[in-house]
């Protein structure tokens, strides 16, 4: 409980972070802004021919008596607008972190430098960067889509499917999207995706501390906008914390305790985690 508190809190310091630093937040907006107004377009589009898909995809349901026919399509097209706003919740992060790659790099380092005084580089030219990111991105539409597919079979579960399988589907959104916010700190630091994600499942309660409060507020697509820049400033304090980095208020209090060897101490943070090179 004390890691899913602190993942959390890794949440709030992110915003603060931003709010300390107006024109970060403002340059952190504009490319969750542009994915929206894409975004918005799409789901408005699908919603509106909702109906539609579902009369064709189910054919052999013409025929049924009322009220079973409107009960049968009714549930399917709340079970499909579920999963396409499940999917477009996964995906909206990662498709913005691809759009506004030099955007959020900068913040991140930003972020860095401010609390430890130097930002990780991972050496790569920014076309390696985009390729890496773009690549990991494919990867995690493949991964969405497939768990989009299995809760909305699952979605068909009597009880389980209305109760324990939207809490879950919340998890496994948060998971998707620490480990995707997580990505621009830990590239620099050259732990490419295989090993980010045995990083995360090694914190699991931190992670889900951190992404499903965050999950719940892209319900509201506006707030997405808002929180998205903090969500990147938190990811990367989230990252200093999760790969034992010190901060600066770390120091100040080593310097003040000068004379005791604390790193001899139980409990201080390990070396940073070189990780694996691309």
């Amino acid at each position: 409980m004390r890691d899913l508190a602190a993942g959390f809190g890794y949440l709030v310091k992110g915003q603060r972070w931003v709010a300390r630093h107006g024109r970060w937040w403002g340059f952190g907006m504009i490319p969750a802004l542009i994915t929206l107004v894409g975004y918005a377009a799409a789901l408005v589009a699908l919603f509106f021919w909702t109906d539609d898909l579902i009369g064709w995809a189910t054919p052999f349901a013409d025929g049924w008596p009322s009220p079973w026919l409107g009960v049968f399509r009714g549930t399917l097209a709340v079970l499909f607008v579920g999963v396409c706003l499940f999917l477009a919740i996964l995906t909206f992060t990662a498709v913005t972190l691809l759009v506004g790659q030099p955007f959020y790099e900068s913040l991140s380092e930003q972020v860095d430098i401010t609390e430890g005084g130097t930002a990780p580089e991972s050496g790569l030219p920014l076309w390696r960067e985009l390729w890496i990111g773009l690549r990991e991105a494919i990867a995690l539409v493949i991964r969405a889509a497939v768990w989009g597919a299995l809760f909305f079979a699952l979605g068909f579960v009597p009880v389980v499917g209305q109760t324990v399988i939207p809490v879950l589907a919340f998890c496994v959104t948060g998971f998707f999207l620490t480990e995707e916010l997580t990505s621009i700190a830990l590239l620099r630091r050259g732990v490419l995706l295989k090993e980010r994600r045995r990083l995360l499942k090694g914190r699991r309660m931190f992670t889900l501390g951190f992404g499903v409060p965050l999950a719940l507020a892209f319900l509201l697509p506006l707030v997405s906008v808002f929180l998205m820049p903090g969500a990147v400033a938190g990811a990367t304090l989230f990252v200093r914390d999760l790969m034992g980095e010190e901060t600066r208020e770390d120091d100040e209090e080593d310097e003040a305790g000068a004379g005791d060897d604390d790193r001899t101490q139980p409990g201080y943070p390990a070396a940073p985690y070189s990780g694996a090179q691309p």
